[in-house]
């Protein structure tokens, strides 16, 4: 088993919801609405991911399941942390966030996050935004994070 990368004085946060999403840990079992908000957002994500070409257009659904238990088992060990955002009825996932080992001595910790495509222009970026910097800084306590 890893060393966890930040310090456990409690339970890890389990996510947060908003009047317009709900964020939670992602498993395998969000697999098939996860595969739809990646491939429908290929272009938007390339850019989130430095050094990666993920997801290649010819992802496949086998290799989103190892990607998504690969996350799944990294939280369990507390070697890094996936949330899926989805819709407040959980009918379609609308993004992600990943909170990492921080890349910078400096930092805490490392955190990625994407909102699909068709929600670009919606004002759900920048609402998930906001709400992540109150989680990040509120349930995390974290207030050197590379974002």
């Amino acid at each position: 088993m890893k060393t966890p990368w930040l310090p456990t004085t409690g339970p890890i946060p389990q996510g947060f919801e908003t009047a317009r999403l709900r964020v939670r840990p992602l498993t395998i079992h969000d697999l098939v609405k996860d595969y739809d908000a990646v491939m429908s957002s290929r272009a938007e994500l390339r850019g989130v991911f430095p050094g990666s070409d993920w997801p290649r257009d010819d992802l496949t659904l086998e290799q989103d399941l190892i990607d998504l238990a690969w996350h799944q088992k990294e939280f369990q060990s507390h070697g890094s942390y996936a949330y899926t955002v989805v819709s407040p009825d959980e009918l379609q996932v609308l993004g992600c966030i990943y909170l990492y080992p921080p890349s910078d001595p400096t930092t805490q910790a490392d955190l990625l996050w994407w909102v699909r495509t068709s929600e670009l222009g919606t004002g759900l970026k920048e609402h998930l935004r906001e709400a992540l910097q109150r989680w990040i800084s509120d349930a995390w306590g974290l207030t050197r994070v590379v974002a």
